[in-house]
């Protein structure tokens, strides 16, 4: 297939942002015409068969009569997936090995932010108290990662090599080398009573929505740990709260919310046993983000096949 159809970037990003991204995409695929939404007239819109998206609004996509593929610079794509469920279109989500890595990176520094008891002594700061705690080994400290795909798999693997036991849970069943796994309810349920801090990797799903309820906080053993880097609606806002404020929980980090960012006067701020991080765990890198959808493209305009990875169904 020739290369004879404008691509166009949708995105609800701000002008400089959606600037940055043209400038990647346009270096990493020279040959192809990309062109944000707002320069597209009625003519070129009419002839886009591909987009590519950064959190697009869906009243725009639906302005793209011809479009079949929709092309997401991000790894989660619940939203997309909701706002497209009936559309037909196929959607492919960006897997980067260097996101994979950046998130690995960022679950090794949190979870050893938690076994080396970093917020226990920043209150001890605070207080002007000299009290060291008990050194724990790795070995001695039991980590679950909820969802074991790519990230989860990177993330286990950091944490492996810095000696931790890990266990990790996914929907359905999966072996990895090296480490424990299991799937289910029942293997989810008991997961969550062997785990000292729990890392949280999960996509949402309407099956995932909700996961961690308070009856499933409450199989964590006492004084664990949690670690969210996936998506807030999975854990059960109140629970945490709940489990949080009764010292079910010792600490939480957490670097996404049902909404953001989050409001000033949403709790976690200024709960003592919360760290709250601005969804910065892991960021998509636009470089490496660029050249994968651009390989992506070319096979694309090359055979006609479009390398969609969305089931629409399991809504991931």
């Amino acid at each position: 297939m020739s290369a004879v159809t404008p691509i166009a970037f949708v995105s609800q990003g701000d002008a400089a942002s959606v600037a940055a991204w043209l400038q990647c995409l346009r270096a990493a695929m020279p040959e192809e015409e990309i062109l944000a939404f707002g320069d597209l007239d009625e003519t070129r819109r009419a002839q886009c068969r591909v987009a590519i998206v950064a959190n697009p609004d869906p009243a725009q996509l639906k302005l793209l009569p011809q479009l079949q593929w929709v092309h997401s610079v991000w790894a989660g794509v619940e939203r997309l997936v909701a706002d497209l469920d009936q559309s037909g279109l196929q959607i492919t989500r960006l897997v980067d090995p260097r996101l994979a890595a950046t998130m690995a990176e960022a679950v090794l520094a949190w979870t050893l932010y938690l076994h080396r008891d970093m917020p226990y002594y920043a209150r001890q700061q605070q207080a002007r108290q000299w009290q060291p705690l008990d050194y724990v080994l790795p070995e001695q400290r039991r980590v679950g990662i909820l969802g074991l795909g790519a990230l989860g798999e990177a993330a286990a693997a950091a944490l492996r090599q810095a000696r931790f036991p890990v266990t990790g849970w996914s929907r359905s069943a999966r072996s990895i080398p090296g480490m424990q796994t299991c799937s289910g309810m029942e293997g989810l349920a008991q997961m969550l009573a062997q785990t000292d801090i729990l890392v949280c990797l999960l996509p949402l799903t309407t099956q995932t929505r909700g996961l961690l309820d308070a009856a499933r906080l409450a199989l964590l053993p006492p004084d664990a740990q949690l670690i969210n880097f996936a998506r807030g609606p999975i854990i059960d806002d109140a629970a945490l709260h709940q489990a949080l404020d009764a010292g079910q929980l010792r600490h939480a980090v957490l670097d996404v919310f049902a909404t953001e960012p989050l409001p000033a006067d949403a709790w976690p701020w200024s709960h003592p046993a919360v760290t709250v991080l601005p969804h910065c765990s892991a960021p998509t890198d636009s470089g490496t983000a660029s050249s994968i959808v651009a390989a992506n493209i070319r096979h694309y305009r090359k055979t006609g096949e479009i390398l969609a990875n969305v089931d629409l169904k399991r809504g991931y």
